[in-house]
């Protein structure tokens, strides 16, 4: 999602850096897949790094991409013409449509009043008792600039965000923290060194030899106890 401050001037590191991370997208994907079926909204589309996998999945049976700036959602309806996005945000959605699912990758961490967004999530979803799939950068003890540079109001902890999802009125069926080394890569890159960017070619690197690592211990052995971000599943009540 983009924001109208630094976090513009870093974007294309952003999406560079997305656009590497193949194995962590596809996981991400596979921890919610079961529930990204029927009518789906994508919230901050971006130019559709994201988009491009989740059109790949069959369940899927209507998509629909939002992205606030102009520039991005030109840039995405170029890359899929067939998921025209919407410019906009989620109030811009035709409320008297029922939903499946909303999917939302780091975005919420860029909205100010988060528990109000939430809120809205949970209207939408509501009549057919859809599914919240949400992603967020996590723990806020690793808050670094290029965390205020892209724009995050910030990092959440387990119990912030489980409050927030009740508070919206949402029943969280899945609340994990995910990407364990992630965290002190972060910490060490952004939080101790300073460093304001990604670096594509470590990025790449982390994808393909580290990760794949990670994620299958975390999924197949034992879920962090702390991570990079926060995976939660919710529905409304």
């Amino acid at each position: 999602m983009s924001q109208p401050n630094a976090a513009a001037s870093n974007e294309d590191f952003e999406f560079a850096a997305l656009a590497e991370a193949k194995n962590y997208r596809r996981a991400l994907l596979r921890e919610f897949s079961l529930f990204l079926r029927g009518d789906v909204i994508e919230i901050g589309a971006g130019i559709g790094q994201m988009t491009a996998e989740l059109s790949a999945i069959a369940a899927i049976r209507r998509l629909l991409p939002i992205e606030p700036s102009a520039e991005h959602c030109a840039k995405h309806r170029e890359n899929h013409p067939e998921f025209p996005a919407l410019e906009g945000y989620i109030d811009d959605v035709d409320k008297a449509t029922a939903w499946d699912a909303i999917f939302s990758v780091n975005v919420l961490e860029h909205i100010e009043h988060d528990r109000e967004e939430l809120c809205k999530y949970a209207a939408l979803l509501r009549e057919k008792r859809g599914t919240l799939c949400l992603f967020v950068p996590a723990r806020p003890e690793i808050y670094a600039p290029i965390d205020k540079d892209f724009g995050h109001f910030r990092r959440y902890t387990k119990a912030d965000l489980r409050q927030k999802l009740a508070a919206a009125g949402f029943e969280i069926a899945r609340l994990d923290y995910f990407n364990f080394v992630g965290y002190f890569a972060w910490w060490l890159n952004f939080c101790l060194l300073k460093k304001r960017s990604f670096e594509v070619d470590k990025v790449r690197l982390y994808d393909r030899g580290i990760f794949p690592m990670v994620h299958w211990l975390e999924s197949h052995i034992l879920r962090p106890p702390l991570g990079q971000s926060l995976l939660a599943i919710a529905r409304p009540l």
